[in-house]
């Protein structure tokens, strides 16, 4: 069992952070990868989830314990896969996820994506006794308040996209300017990812 990553942050990616640790590159997925861009070309520690299937094996990475300790009680509930509980933690700040399952918060819950009724409420069932005394100290590698669970709407992914462009060191000036033609492409249904590659090809024809 891998406990956690300490390296260097070589590159980052729509879905996962690159650390090179021990003459070898760490491939670690992550709720929001963009979090880490200060930490690029310097020493990081993640605290991991080692995940083995049949066909693949895959490093979870969190910036804290506590959220990665929310994100394997997340795991727990039934119909909550390790993406899908990323995506939750990629949605909402750690006390945000427990405010909602004391509060029996159904209707909260199910604008995470790939959350229906019938998961929130095991989640509540499964998690509220479970994440009682629970304090996560702090918000890490969650997205802005500003993004915080607005499900899958055209918006909401081009919001997510022009945050993290400007992550990536884009002005606020430039990511207006190609705000319409992303736009465009949100209504389409693009997701994320593709609106972030779209907005660095259209910076790249200058």
């Amino acid at each position: 069992m891998i406990d956690f990553v300490e390296g260097i942050v070589s590159y980052i990616d729509t879905e996962y952070v690159v650390v090179q640790a021990g003459g070898l590159g760490y491939r670690i997925f992550c709720p929001n990868p963009y979090y880490f861009v200060k930490d690029e070309g310097k020493s990081c520690r993640l605290f991991t989830h080692h995940h083995v299937r049949e066909d693949a094996i895959h490093l979870y990475g969190f910036a804290t314990r506590d959220e990665r300790d929310l994100y394997r009680r997340l795991l727990d509930v039934n119909g909550i896969g390790p993406k899908g509980a990323l995506a939750i933690l990629a949605g909402a700040t750690p006390d945000q996820i427990v405010s909602a399952v004391q509060q029996e918060n159904v209707t909260y819950l199910t604008k995470f994506p790939g959350i229906g009724k019938k998961t929130a409420q095991r989640m509540i069932l499964d998690l509220k006794d479970k994440l009682k005394g629970f304090t996560p100290s702090m918000l890490v590698t969650t997205a802005p308040e500003s993004l915080l669970v607005k499900g899958n709407s055209d918006m909401a992914a081009l919001e997510e996209a022009m945050q993290a462009l400007m992550a990536l060191g884009y002005s606020d000036n430039e990511t207006q300017g190609i705000r319409p033609t992303l736009l465009e492409s949100a209504k389409s249904g693009a997701s994320v990812e593709q609106l972030i590659k779209q907005g660095l090809a259209l910076f790249m024809r200058g």
